[in-house]
């Protein structure tokens, strides 16, 4: 049961940590922004801490990624789970959107940046 749960941080400290790289933001940035410590995000993307509900809520809005993936990542929520399996959706066409983004060599990274920050701000306009 033990390995099971370092497997599942593991995976949700990669999924962080891929989610942070695709917004061109360092540690250091998200640590400014969800206000922990560079360590302590540095140790829960290694999988090496398993961060609370209050921690995922921080990261999730620094990352613009919705709550609901970041628990079923940390093995919160099922992937059974209506929401969890919604917002797991929204956000795969959430990244193909940013993954097109990225790879669009006409644009600038600051005009990618841009683009990206303003595609979030949409999805999180409700």
């Amino acid at each position: 049961m033990q390995e099971q749960w370092d497997t599942q941080m593991q995976a949700l400290g990669a999924f962080i940590r891929d989610k942070r790289k695709m917004a061109n933001m360092s540690l250091r940035q998200l640590a400014e922004r969800t206000k922990l410590s560079n360590p302590y995000l540095s140790q829960i993307e290694r999988g090496l801490h398993q961060p609370s509900v209050r921690v995922i809520r921080l990261i999730s809005e620094a990352l613009n990624v919705s709550t609901e993936s970041l628990l079923t990542h940390a093995g919160l929520l099922r992937h059974g789970d209506g929401a969890a399996r919604q917002a797991e959706a929204d956000t795969g066409k959430a990244q193909d959107v940013e993954q097109a983004i990225q790879a669009d060599d006409r644009l600038s990274e600051q005009q990618k940046n841009a683009l990206i920050a303003v595609f979030h701000s949409m999805l999180h306009a409700d």
